[in-house]
C-alpha cells in the first residue's frame, strides 16, 4: 500500500519520543513509497533466482539511500567545498489557522540513525508508538 492510502496517527506529545515518531515515520514513507513501489513492479513472470536477486537489488538501493541520509556516503567534496543532501522529516499542521506551520523536525543526518531503522522496518517495525493507519476506504 503506498502512503496515501493510510491516515496519520497523532504523534506523541513527550519530546524524544516525537524524536522517535517522526523518524520512523519517515521511514515508513522510504518503505511504502520507494521499496514497495519498486517491488511492486517487479515483472510477475520472474520465479525463484532471478525475482530474488531483484528483491535484493531493491532493498540494498533503499539500504544505499539510508546511509546517504545518514551521511555515511552521499558526499563530494574538493579541498574548498563540499556538496550533500539534507534530509529532514517535518510534521506541519493542517488546521486552517496554522496550515503548512512546521511543529517539529529532525534532520535525519543528526536522528538516530536510517540504517538502524531500516532492519526493523524490513520486519514491519515501525516504533512502539504507532505511526499510521489504513485508511477506512482502502481494501486492507
Amino acid at each position: 500500500m503506498a502512503t496515501w492510502e493510510h491516515e496519520l496517527v497523532d504523534p506523541p506529545t513527550e519530546q524524544r519520543a516525537r524524536e522517535l515518531w517522526l523518524q520512523h515515520a519517515a521511514g515508513f514513507i522510504a518503505f511504502e513509497d520507494i521499496r514497495c513501489y519498486a517491488m511492486e513492479r517487479i515483472d510477475p513472470d520472474l520465479t525463484g533466482k532471478a525475482r530474488t536477486a531483484v528483491q535484493k537489488g531493491i532493498d540494498d538501493a533503499v539500504y544505499g539511500l539510508m546511509m546517504v541520509i545518514d551521511g555515511v556516503s552521499g558526499r563530494i567534496s574538493n579541498a574548498s567545498h563540499t556538496v550533500y543532501i539534507d534530509f529532514i522529516v517535518r510534521l506541519a499542521s493542517r488546521s486552517d489557522s496554522k496550515a503548512g506551520e512546521v511543529q517539529s523536525e529532525v534532520d535525519l543526518r543528526n536522528g538516530d540513525g536510517m540504517c538502524m531503522g531500516y532492519h526493523g522496518w524490513l520486519e514491519g517495525d515501525f516504533g512502539e508508538d504507532q505511526v499510521v493507519v489504513a485508511r477506512p476506504d482502502t481494501d486492507e
